[in-house]
Protein backbone atom coordinates (compact mmCIF):
# COMPACT_ATOMS: atom_id res chain seq x y z
CA UNK A 1 0.00 0.00 0.00
CA UNK A 2 0.90 3.57 -0.92
CA UNK A 3 1.03 5.74 2.61
CA UNK A 4 1.49 9.09 3.17
CA UNK A 5 2.10 10.63 6.59
CA UNK A 6 0.98 14.73 6.15
CA UNK A 7 2.22 17.29 7.93
CA UNK A 8 -0.38 18.62 10.30
CA UNK A 9 -1.76 22.19 9.89
CA UNK A 10 -4.30 23.19 12.66
CA UNK A 11 -3.14 25.56 14.28
CA UNK A 12 -0.53 24.90 16.99
CA UNK A 13 -0.55 20.89 16.23
CA UNK A 14 2.76 19.94 16.46
CA UNK A 15 1.91 15.82 16.63
CA UNK A 16 2.75 13.73 13.83
CA UNK A 17 0.70 10.11 12.40
CA UNK A 18 3.67 8.27 12.85
CA UNK A 19 7.54 8.05 13.63
CA UNK A 20 10.19 7.05 11.93
CA UNK A 21 10.12 3.81 13.64
CA UNK A 22 6.55 3.51 12.74
CA UNK A 23 7.88 4.06 8.95
CA UNK A 24 10.21 1.24 9.42
CA UNK A 25 7.36 -0.97 10.25
CA UNK A 26 5.39 -0.44 7.36
CA UNK A 27 8.32 -0.31 4.48
CA UNK A 28 9.13 -4.36 6.27
CA UNK A 29 6.20 -5.38 5.85
CA UNK A 30 6.11 -4.33 1.75
CA UNK A 31 4.65 -0.92 1.60
CA UNK A 32 5.64 2.38 0.52
CA UNK A 33 5.71 5.76 2.42
CA UNK A 34 5.82 9.35 1.93
CA UNK A 35 6.51 11.63 4.36
CA UNK A 36 5.13 15.47 4.03
CA UNK A 37 8.89 17.66 4.57
CA UNK A 38 9.04 18.94 8.21
CA UNK A 39 6.14 16.14 9.01
CA UNK A 40 7.99 15.09 12.83
CA UNK A 41 10.17 18.40 13.52
CA UNK A 42 7.78 19.09 16.15
CA UNK A 43 6.99 16.41 17.87
CA UNK A 44 11.15 15.66 17.62
CA UNK A 45 11.64 13.80 14.35
CA UNK A 46 14.28 15.23 11.22
CA UNK A 47 13.24 14.33 7.73
CA UNK A 48 16.53 12.81 7.67
CA UNK A 49 15.54 9.90 10.37
CA UNK A 50 12.60 8.95 8.35
CA UNK A 51 14.66 8.97 5.46
CA UNK A 52 16.47 6.53 7.40
CA UNK A 53 13.78 4.43 8.04
CA UNK A 54 13.42 4.08 3.96
CA UNK A 55 10.49 7.12 3.20
CA UNK A 56 10.70 9.29 0.60
CA UNK A 57 10.07 13.08 1.90
CA UNK A 58 8.00 15.21 -0.18
CA UNK A 59 7.21 18.82 -0.45
CA UNK A 60 4.44 19.05 -2.52
CA UNK A 61 1.57 17.41 -0.47
CA UNK A 62 -0.65 17.73 -3.34
CA UNK A 63 1.38 15.31 -5.28
CA UNK A 64 1.53 13.35 -2.17
CA UNK A 65 -2.12 12.92 -1.41
CA UNK A 66 -2.32 12.06 -5.27
CA UNK A 67 -0.06 9.48 -4.42
CA UNK A 68 -1.23 7.85 -1.75
CA UNK A 69 -3.83 5.01 -0.72
CA UNK A 70 -3.95 5.72 2.65
CA UNK A 71 -3.19 9.10 4.31
CA UNK A 72 -2.21 8.78 8.33
CA UNK A 73 -2.34 12.17 10.15
CA UNK A 74 -3.46 13.10 13.77
CA UNK A 75 -6.19 15.56 13.32
CA UNK A 76 -8.92 16.26 11.28
CA UNK A 77 -8.18 17.29 7.87
CA UNK A 78 -8.49 21.46 7.74
CA UNK A 79 -11.19 22.89 5.38
CA UNK A 80 -8.04 23.89 3.04
CA UNK A 81 -6.72 20.24 3.29
CA UNK A 82 -10.36 19.04 1.70
CA UNK A 83 -9.45 19.37 -1.65
CA UNK A 84 -6.53 17.20 -1.23
CA UNK A 85 -8.52 14.24 -1.59
CA UNK A 86 -9.94 11.57 -3.78
CA UNK A 87 -12.65 8.68 -4.04
CA UNK A 88 -11.23 5.78 -2.60
CA UNK A 89 -8.44 7.11 -0.16
CA UNK A 90 -8.09 5.66 3.53
CA UNK A 91 -7.99 8.40 5.77
CA UNK A 92 -6.65 6.90 9.56
CA UNK A 93 -6.69 10.03 11.75
CA UNK A 94 -8.82 11.60 14.47
CA UNK A 95 -12.07 12.38 12.85
CA UNK A 96 -14.66 13.89 15.64
CA UNK A 97 -17.30 13.56 13.10
CA UNK A 98 -20.30 14.39 15.35
CA UNK A 99 -19.73 17.67 16.18
CA UNK A 100 -18.02 18.66 12.39
CA UNK A 101 -20.97 18.32 9.64
CA UNK A 102 -18.90 19.84 6.83
CA UNK A 103 -15.84 17.62 7.44
CA UNK A 104 -18.43 14.67 7.41
CA UNK A 105 -20.03 15.86 4.50
CA UNK A 106 -16.84 16.31 2.46
CA UNK A 107 -15.78 12.63 3.31
CA UNK A 108 -19.09 11.10 2.21
CA UNK A 109 -19.50 12.77 -0.53
CA UNK A 110 -15.86 12.08 -2.10
CA UNK A 111 -16.44 8.83 -0.91
CA UNK A 112 -13.27 8.73 1.43
CA UNK A 113 -12.97 5.80 4.14
CA UNK A 114 -13.00 7.56 7.12
CA UNK A 115 -10.82 5.04 10.15
CA UNK A 116 -11.38 7.12 13.32
CA UNK A 117 -9.14 6.67 16.09
CA UNK A 118 -11.47 7.04 18.41
CA UNK A 119 -14.26 4.75 17.80
CA UNK A 120 -11.62 1.74 17.64
CA UNK A 121 -13.37 -0.18 20.07
CA UNK A 122 -12.49 -3.20 22.27
CA UNK A 123 -15.08 -5.61 23.08
CA UNK A 124 -15.43 -4.54 27.08
CA UNK A 125 -15.80 -0.98 25.57
CA UNK A 126 -12.23 0.08 25.68
CA UNK A 127 -10.93 3.00 23.26
CA UNK A 128 -7.48 1.37 22.75
CA UNK A 129 -6.27 4.78 20.20
CA UNK A 130 -8.02 7.36 21.90
CA UNK A 131 -7.06 6.55 25.72
CA UNK A 132 -3.46 7.99 25.74
CA UNK A 133 -4.64 10.93 24.51
CA UNK A 134 -7.24 11.22 27.24
CA UNK A 135 -4.89 10.41 29.54
CA UNK A 136 -3.08 13.26 28.37
CA UNK A 137 -5.86 15.51 28.41
CA UNK A 138 -6.83 14.50 32.08
CA UNK A 139 -3.95 15.50 33.55
CA UNK A 140 -3.22 19.13 31.07
CA UNK A 141 -6.91 20.39 32.19
CA UNK A 142 -6.03 20.27 36.10
CA UNK A 143 -2.26 21.90 34.92
CA UNK A 144 -3.79 24.57 32.54
CA UNK A 145 -6.68 24.83 35.07
CA UNK A 146 -4.76 25.79 38.06
CA UNK A 147 -2.60 28.27 35.58
CA UNK A 148 -5.42 30.25 34.78
CA UNK A 149 -7.21 30.06 38.49
CA UNK A 150 -3.87 32.68 39.11
CA UNK A 151 -4.99 36.43 39.34
CA UNK A 152 -2.90 37.77 36.80
CA UNK A 153 -4.29 35.65 33.93
CA UNK A 154 -7.84 36.80 35.12
CA UNK A 155 -9.05 33.95 37.51
CA UNK A 156 -10.19 34.18 40.97
CA UNK A 157 -6.41 33.96 42.60
CA UNK A 158 -6.71 30.52 44.65
CA UNK A 159 -3.70 27.93 44.71
CA UNK A 160 -5.26 24.65 43.72
CA UNK A 161 -3.26 22.54 47.15
CA UNK A 162 -3.40 25.59 49.39
CA UNK A 163 -1.31 25.56 52.03
CA UNK A 164 -1.75 24.93 55.94
CA UNK A 165 -4.04 27.04 57.41
CA UNK A 166 -5.99 28.00 54.43
CA UNK A 167 -8.76 25.42 52.55
CA UNK A 168 -7.62 23.98 49.82
CA UNK A 169 -8.93 24.51 46.26
CA UNK A 170 -12.23 22.43 45.09
CA UNK A 171 -12.09 20.54 41.42
CA UNK A 172 -15.34 19.16 40.24
CA UNK A 173 -14.56 16.55 37.02
CA UNK A 174 -18.02 15.46 35.17
CA UNK A 175 -17.04 12.26 34.43
CA UNK A 176 -15.18 9.27 35.77
CA UNK A 177 -13.94 7.74 32.60
CA UNK A 178 -10.40 8.02 31.30
CA UNK A 179 -10.06 11.69 31.40
CA UNK A 180 -11.27 12.09 34.86
CA UNK A 181 -9.71 9.60 36.42
CA UNK A 182 -6.57 11.10 35.13
CA UNK A 183 -8.06 14.56 36.07
CA UNK A 184 -8.99 13.43 39.48
CA UNK A 185 -5.27 11.46 40.04
CA UNK A 186 -3.47 15.21 38.71
CA UNK A 187 -6.07 17.25 41.19
CA UNK A 188 -5.10 15.17 44.07
CA UNK A 189 -1.31 15.13 43.43
CA UNK A 190 -1.28 18.83 43.84
CA UNK A 191 -3.43 18.94 47.09
CA UNK A 192 -6.67 19.76 45.43
CA UNK A 193 -9.77 18.97 47.28
CA UNK A 194 -12.05 16.71 44.27
CA UNK A 195 -15.05 15.70 43.42
CA UNK A 196 -16.19 13.37 40.78
CA UNK A 197 -19.75 13.20 39.14
CA UNK A 198 -20.98 9.92 37.17
CA UNK A 199 -23.75 8.29 36.33
CA UNK A 200 -22.40 5.11 37.26
CA UNK A 201 -22.75 3.54 40.64
CA UNK A 202 -20.17 0.97 39.68
CA UNK A 203 -18.01 3.54 37.76
CA UNK A 204 -17.83 6.03 41.09
CA UNK A 205 -17.34 2.89 43.66
CA UNK A 206 -14.26 2.27 41.34
CA UNK A 207 -13.38 5.57 41.73
CA UNK A 208 -13.91 5.70 45.08
CA UNK A 209 -11.36 2.64 45.49
CA UNK A 210 -8.81 3.28 43.50
CA UNK A 211 -8.33 6.73 45.55
CA UNK A 212 -8.67 5.53 48.30
CA UNK A 213 -11.35 7.15 49.15
CA UNK A 214 -9.79 10.75 49.10
CA UNK A 215 -11.99 12.18 46.53
CA UNK A 216 -15.70 12.56 46.69
CA UNK A 217 -17.97 10.32 44.06
CA UNK A 218 -21.35 11.87 43.66
CA UNK A 219 -24.32 10.64 41.52
CA UNK A 220 -24.77 13.10 38.61
CA UNK A 221 -28.11 14.88 38.88
CA UNK A 222 -29.31 18.26 38.79
CA UNK A 223 -28.97 18.73 42.79
CA UNK A 224 -25.53 17.71 43.00
CA UNK A 225 -24.14 19.79 39.91
CA UNK A 226 -25.52 22.91 40.80
CA UNK A 227 -24.19 22.44 44.48
CA UNK A 228 -20.73 21.25 43.25
CA UNK A 229 -20.71 24.73 41.25
CA UNK A 230 -21.30 26.72 43.73
CA UNK A 231 -18.24 26.10 45.30
CA UNK A 232 -16.21 24.66 43.24
CA UNK A 233 -12.66 26.63 41.80
CA UNK A 234 -12.26 24.74 38.76
CA UNK A 235 -14.83 22.15 36.50
CA UNK A 236 -13.63 20.00 34.45
CA UNK A 237 -15.88 18.42 31.90
CA UNK A 238 -14.93 14.94 30.76
CA UNK A 239 -18.06 13.46 29.67
CA UNK A 240 -17.11 11.11 26.17
CA UNK A 241 -20.19 9.01 24.76
CA UNK A 242 -18.33 7.36 21.78
CA UNK A 243 -18.96 8.69 18.62
CA UNK A 244 -21.68 11.00 19.86
CA UNK A 245 -21.91 14.62 20.58
CA UNK A 246 -20.96 15.22 24.06
CA UNK A 247 -24.06 15.84 26.41
CA UNK A 248 -25.20 19.01 27.75
CA UNK A 249 -24.64 19.08 31.31
CA UNK A 250 -24.55 22.44 32.64
CA UNK A 251 -26.08 25.30 30.55
CA UNK A 252 -25.62 28.94 30.50
CA UNK A 253 -27.88 30.08 33.34
CA UNK A 254 -25.99 27.77 35.30
CA UNK A 255 -22.77 29.83 34.93
CA UNK A 256 -24.71 32.26 37.28
CA UNK A 257 -24.21 30.34 40.49
CA UNK A 258 -20.17 29.88 40.47
CA UNK A 259 -17.96 32.37 41.51
CA UNK A 260 -16.28 34.91 39.94
CA UNK A 261 -12.99 34.02 38.25
CA UNK A 262 -13.38 30.41 38.57
CA UNK A 263 -12.14 28.53 35.42
CA UNK A 264 -14.19 25.71 33.19
CA UNK A 265 -11.87 23.16 30.74
CA UNK A 266 -14.27 21.30 29.03
CA UNK A 267 -12.27 18.33 27.46
CA UNK A 268 -15.27 16.97 25.71
CA UNK A 269 -14.64 20.19 23.06
CA UNK A 270 -13.63 17.78 20.58
CA UNK A 271 -17.10 16.46 20.42
CA UNK A 272 -19.01 19.58 20.92
CA UNK A 273 -18.22 20.50 24.41
CA UNK A 274 -20.29 19.05 27.65
CA UNK A 275 -20.98 22.59 28.94
CA UNK A 276 -23.23 24.88 26.84
CA UNK A 277 -20.81 27.59 25.97
CA UNK A 278 -18.69 25.68 25.02
CA UNK A 279 -16.72 26.53 21.57
CA UNK A 280 -13.10 25.87 20.39
CA UNK A 281 -10.32 27.40 21.09
CA UNK A 282 -6.64 27.47 20.04
CA UNK A 283 -3.26 27.15 22.17
CA UNK A 284 -2.50 31.21 21.06
CA UNK A 285 -5.98 32.03 22.20
CA UNK A 286 -7.46 29.73 25.04
CA UNK A 287 -9.20 31.15 26.95
CA UNK A 288 -12.88 33.31 26.95
CA UNK A 289 -14.95 34.76 29.44
CA UNK A 290 -18.52 34.06 29.59
CA UNK A 291 -20.50 35.79 32.86
CA UNK A 292 -17.05 35.96 34.60
CA UNK A 293 -16.33 32.18 34.27
CA UNK A 294 -13.05 31.54 32.48
CA UNK A 295 -13.49 29.19 29.57
CA UNK A 296 -10.46 27.15 28.69
CA UNK A 297 -11.58 24.99 25.54
CA UNK A 298 -8.47 23.89 23.36
CA UNK A 299 -9.75 21.23 21.04
CA UNK A 300 -6.27 20.06 20.60
CA UNK A 301 -4.82 19.70 24.42
CA UNK A 302 -2.30 17.02 23.64
CA UNK A 303 -1.21 19.24 20.86
CA UNK A 304 0.99 21.07 23.84
CA UNK A 305 2.74 18.20 24.66
CA UNK A 306 3.89 16.46 21.32
CA UNK A 307 6.55 14.43 22.07
CA UNK A 308 4.77 12.62 24.64
CA UNK A 309 1.93 12.62 22.75
CA UNK A 310 3.00 11.62 19.79
CA UNK A 311 4.77 8.79 20.99
CA UNK A 312 1.88 7.72 23.46
CA UNK A 313 -0.65 7.82 20.57
CA UNK A 314 1.36 5.84 18.08
CA UNK A 315 2.21 2.79 20.23
CA UNK A 316 -1.58 2.04 19.95
CA UNK A 317 -2.10 3.25 16.62
CA UNK A 318 0.51 1.63 14.33
CA UNK A 319 -0.85 -1.78 14.94
CA UNK A 320 -4.34 -0.90 13.27
CA UNK A 321 -2.84 0.90 10.74
CA UNK A 322 -0.61 -2.17 9.96
CA UNK A 323 -3.49 -4.27 9.81
CA UNK A 324 -5.29 -1.98 7.09
CA UNK A 325 -2.13 -2.05 5.01
CA UNK A 326 -1.05 -5.46 4.99
CA UNK A 327 -4.89 -6.56 4.61
CA UNK A 328 -6.80 -3.65 2.91
CA UNK A 329 -9.58 -2.34 4.74
CA UNK A 330 -12.42 -4.74 4.07
CA UNK A 331 -10.41 -7.52 4.95
CA UNK A 332 -8.79 -6.22 8.49
CA UNK A 333 -12.10 -4.91 9.60
CA UNK A 334 -13.69 -8.65 8.94
CA UNK A 335 -11.01 -9.84 11.13
CA UNK A 336 -11.07 -7.01 13.84
CA UNK A 337 -13.99 -5.87 15.04
CA UNK A 338 -12.69 -3.11 16.93
CA UNK A 339 -11.10 -1.77 13.76
CA UNK A 340 -14.28 -2.45 12.33
CA UNK A 341 -16.08 0.27 14.76
CA UNK A 342 -13.14 2.46 13.75
CA UNK A 343 -14.72 3.01 10.19
CA UNK A 344 -17.02 6.14 10.44
CA UNK A 345 -17.34 6.67 6.40
CA UNK A 346 -17.32 4.47 3.42
CA UNK A 347 -18.09 4.35 -0.32
CA UNK A 348 -20.21 7.65 0.28
CA UNK A 349 -22.18 6.89 3.86
CA UNK A 350 -21.77 6.92 6.97
CA UNK A 351 -20.84 3.58 8.93
CA UNK A 352 -21.18 4.56 12.42
CA UNK A 353 -24.68 4.95 14.02
CA UNK A 354 -23.99 7.55 16.54
CA UNK A 355 -22.20 9.71 14.40
CA UNK A 356 -25.42 9.32 11.68
CA UNK A 357 -27.60 9.88 15.05
CA UNK A 358 -25.33 13.28 16.11
CA UNK A 359 -25.70 14.72 12.46
CA UNK A 360 -29.34 13.76 10.57
CA UNK A 361 -27.48 12.23 8.23
CA UNK A 362 -28.27 8.49 6.60
CA UNK A 363 -26.65 5.60 8.47
CA UNK A 364 -25.74 2.38 6.24
CA UNK A 365 -23.33 -0.55 8.11
CA UNK A 366 -20.05 -1.22 6.80
CA UNK A 367 -20.63 -4.99 5.57
CA UNK A 368 -16.46 -6.65 5.67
Amino acid sequence: MKIAVAKEIKRHEYRVGATPSCVQSYISSGHSVQVETGAGVGAGFSDAEYQAGGAVIVSDRKKMFDWAEMIVKVKEPQASEYELFHPGQILFTYLHLAADKPQTEMLVNRKISGVAYETIQLADGALPCLCPMSEIAGRLAIQEGAKYLEKPLGGKGVLLGGVPGVPRGKVTILGGGVVGKNAAQMALGIGAKVTVLDLSHERLRYMDDIFGGQITALYSNRKNLLDCLRETDLLVGAVLVTGATAPRLVNREDLKVMKAGSVIVDVAVDQGGCIETTRPTTHDDPIFVVDGIIHYCVANMPGAVPITSTIALVDQTLRYGLSIANKGLVRAAGENLALKLGINTYNGYITHPAVAKSLGIEYREFKA
